[in-house]
């Protein structure tokens, strides 16, 4: 019996506290990933086969996305027509509930399209506040930010010391090793690295007015594991007078990991993946036409 069979490049959100990361974990787990939620929910929609997801770029736990994205081929009986890519979105939605994941966006591909090796930027930005301890901060951003110092940042400094980073860098002294990826390749390419100003999920009435909201911003094609988390606490380290500019620069070309008071790999809670960028050429297809059915439907 012949399927039919479609690829979709999908974009996706989610709010990383509850999750063991975004890639599956096992299923005796008591924590699963974002994947095995974004798997359950394909499912639900009844393909032939079982469904797996391609993610793009691998976070871990306590990380959040603004989006993210993963391929995914999904099956269906020669009676059925392959789903639309505004149906697919509803209807993974639908079965996504109650979780905090949401899919942004589909996008029928080619069948040979790979999310992760097709992608050619990713970005991130880590918020950080400042004139607080962690107890001080509202609710509602204690797992969406660094509360990192009570004394406030020397910003123009660290605007100095990030502008190293930019280029094609051996980050050894700037990523951890990962029992999955212990021979990863420490040679990546930074094409932007920026602080600025952010704000506070707060109304200005309720906002704490000592505090000062930073995002610290690092774009590139891939990065080496727990790199932007490391860059960013050397960084912070830079605006409290902790390391100068010139120290980032030698550790970065010595390949050794700064060291300096406090010195720590910023918490999981303020990183975001905002971004995930292709080539419009590579998103290009020729789509048949085709009916999709409503969320629930089979």
């Amino acid at each position: 019996m012949t399927c039919n069979k479609a690829r979709y490049l999908l974009f996706f959100q989610y709010s990383g506290t509850s999750y063991s990361g975004v890639v599956r974990a096992p299923e005796t787990q008591a924590v699963l990933g974002v994947q095995n939620y974004l798997e359950m929910a394909a499912q639900k929609l009844r393909p032939v086969g079982k469904v797996t997801f391609s993610i793009s770029s691998r976070t871990d736990s306590g990380v959040h996305a603004i989006c993210n994205s993963a391929h995914v081929d999904i099956e269906r009986t020669p009676d059925k027509s392959p789903f639309s890519e505004e149906t697919l979105v509803e209807a993974l939605n639908y079965h996504l509930q109650p979780e905090p994941i949401s899919i942004r966006k589909a996008i029928r591909v080619r069948d040979d399209f790979h999310a992760r090796f097709k992608a050619i930027s990713r970005t991130y930005f880590y918020r950080v506040v400042t004139g607080c301890k962690y107890r001080s901060l509202p609710v509602f951003e204690r797992d969406l930010c660094w509360a990192a110092a009570e004394r406030h940042l020397d910003v123009p400094r660290i605007q100095e010391a990030a502008q190293f980073f930019v280029g094609t860098h051996d980050f050894s002294g700037f990523r951890s090793i990962h029992k999955n990826t212990p021979f990863q390749s420490p040679v990546r390419t930074l094409l932007k690295a920026d602080i600025t100003p952010s704000t506070s999920l707060l109304p200005n009435p309720l906002q704490n007015s000592s505090l000062q909201f930073w995002d610290f911003t690092f774009k590139g094609k891939s990065f080496t594991y727990n790199q932007v988390r490391r860059m960013t606490s050397a960084l912070v380290a830079v605006g409290l007078g902790n390391l100068t500019p010139q120290q980032i620069k030698f550790h970065l070309e010595e390949r050794r990991p700064p060291m300096f008071p406090g010195a720590i790999v910023a918490p999981p809670s303020g990183l975001f993946l905002k971004e995930v960028e292709y080539d419009e050429e590579d998103l290009k297809y020729n789509q048949p036409n085709s009916e999709g059915r409503a969320p629930g439907e089979t």
